[in-house]
C-alpha cells in the first residue's frame, strides 16, 4: 500500500490537451476499455458546451466533437465491449450514443424517456446490457428509467422505449447512478434526497429490487463500488462529507457503516492549499484500497487514503489546473490520471511523468456561467449544524 501511496503522489503532467476554440467546463471524464492491441484507445470528455469532445488516450489529441441537438448533455460513459460506442445523458429526456469512428454527428442509438423526463444521470451496465438513467424531481417524483441496450452499435433503429421504471425509492433529484463493476444485475443510486439505494434489477418489482438503502444525511453529489469483489458502496455529498458502507454486511450482526465524516475539510489537512470540495473516489484494485481526489479553487489536487480509522491526505498534484477541478479518469493500466476542470484543461498525469511541452499554458479561467444544475462546491469552510 505504501508504494501505490509513493506511485499516486509522484504522478506528474505527461500531456496537455489542446485548448478549444470554444472553452468550457469538463464535467466528466471516461476512457475507452475494449481497444484491439496495438490500437488507440479514446478519451471521452462531457462539457459544459453541450458536447462531447473525443481525444486519443496518449497523445491528448483532439478528434472529434460531438453535439447534442437535444440539450444540455450529464455524464459520459463508453461500452464496455466496443471502444468506439460512447453515451450520455440529455436534459430532454433521452440518453444518446455515438459511433466515435462515425463521420455523421447523429446518434446510432437514441433511449427515450417519457415526456417530463430531465436526465441528469445515468450509467451503463458492466455486460452492456442495460442503460439506465435518473431523473429530475418533477412535482412529487423522481425515477429511475431502464433500457436494454443491446445491439446498440449494430442498428440506427427508431429510439428505444424504456423497459421499466423505479420511482418509489427516491423522492428528489437523482445525482448519480452506478452500476456495480462485475455484476451487471447490481446497481447504486444516489440523490438529494440524502439517500444511497443499491437495487438487484434482476427482481420483478421494485420493492423486491431494493436490496440496501443507506442515508448519507446529505445530497448525495457522487457514488462509487469498492472493497474487495466490490461489496462496499460509498458516496459524497454536496456539502463535502463522506461515507462508506460495507453491503457484505447486510445478513451479519456487524454494522455496515465503515466511515463517516461530516466534513471532509475538517478532517484533512492539507497543509497550507487546504481542501475546497471533493470530485471523487477511485478504488485502487492493486492495492486493495479507496483513495479520495479532491482539491482547492486554484487548481491544487489532493488524493486521500481512506481507511475505517479515518482520512489521511497521500499528496497534492500542483502546477497543472489554474482552477476548480470537476472530473477525473483513473487507469489501472498504466497507473495514470486524466482531469479536467473549469480552466477548459484536459491534462494527463503519470508516475514521475515530464512534461513535453515546455510552454506553460496560460490560465483558461472560463468567466461563463454554467448551467445552474451543475452545482459549484462552496469553497468556504463552514461547520455543519449538528
Amino acid at each position: 500500500v505504501e508504494k501505490v501511496e509513493e506511485q499516486l503522489a509522484s504522478l506528474r503532467i505527461a500531456r496537455r490537451g489542446a485548448p478549444s476554440e470554444e472553452p468550457a467546463y469538463l464535467l466528466d471524464i471516461d476512457t475507452s476499455r475494449a481497444a484491439q492491441p496495438g490500437s488507440s484507445r479514446f478519451v471521452a470528455v462531457s462539457c459544459s458546451s453541450k458536447s462531447l469532445r473525443v481525444y486519443d488516450r496518449e497523445t491528448l489529441r483532439f478528434l472529434r466533437e460531438l453535439r447534442s441537438q437535444r440539450g444540455l448533455l450529464s455524464g459520459v460513459r463508453f461500452a464496455h465491449a466496443c471502444d468506439s460506442a460512447v453515451f450520455s445523458a440529455c436534459s430532454q429526456g433521452v440518453v444518446q450514443c455515438w459511433d466515435v469512428r462515425s463521420a455523421t454527428q447523429q446518434p446510432v442509438q437514441v433511449f427515450s424517456g417519457f415526456p417530463s423526463n430531465v436526465f441528469i444521470s445515468f450509467d451503463v451496465s458492466c455486460s452492456d446490457l442495460i442503460v439506465c438513467a435518473g431523473t429530475e424531481k418533477v412535482e412529487q417524483d423522481a425515477f429511475l428509467v431502464f433500457w436494454d441496450a443491446r445491439g446498440v452499435t449494430d442498428c440506427a433503429s427508431a429510439a428505444k422505449e424504456p423497459l421499466g421504471v423505479y420511482s418509489e425509492s427516491h423522492n428528489d433529484d437523482i445525482t448519480k447512478i452506478c452500476f456495480h463493476p462485475v455484476k451487471p444485475n447490481l446497481v447504486a443510486s444516489g440523490s438529494t434526497d440524502g439517500l444511497v439505494n443499491v437495487f438487484d434489477i434482476n427482481k420483478d418489482n421494485e420493492d423486491d429490487a431494493l436490496i440496501l438503502t443507506c442515508n448519507s444525511d446529505s445530497s448525495v453529489s457522487s457514488l462509487g463500488w469498492s472493497g474487495e469483489g466490490y461489496n462496499q458502496v460509498y458516496c459524497m455529498t454536496h456539502d463535502e462529507g463522506f461515507c462508506w458502507w460495507d453491503v457484505a454486511q447486510l445478513d451479519t450482526e456487524e454494522p455496515i457503516t465503515l466511515l463517516r465524516v461530516l466534513d471532509v475539510r475538517e478532517s484533512v489537512c492539507a497543509e497550507n492549499h487546504g481542501l475546497h470540495y471533493l470530485v471523487g473516489g477511485l478504488y485502487h484494485e492493486k492495492a486493495g484500497k479507496l483513495f479520495l481526489i479532491g482539491g482547492t479553487s486554484t487548481g491544487n489536487i489532493h488524493l486521500i487514503s481512506c481507511s475505517t480509522d479515518g482520512l489521511s491526505l497521500v499528496g497534492t498534484l500542483c502546477g497543472g489546473h489554474s482552477a476548480t477541478v470537476r472530473s477525473f479518469c483513473w487507469s489501472p493500466t498504466d497507473e495514470s490520471l486524466l482531469t479536467g476542470g473549469e480552466d477548459a484543461q484536459l491534462l494527463l498525469w503519470k508516475p514521475g511523468a515530464v512534461e513535453r511541452s515546455l510552454t506553460k499554458k496560460a490560465s483558461l479561467k472560463i468567466s461563463s456561467s454554467v448551467q445552474k444544475r451543475v452545482r459549484v462546491h462552496n469553497t468556504s469552510l463552514k461547520s455543519r449544524k449538528k
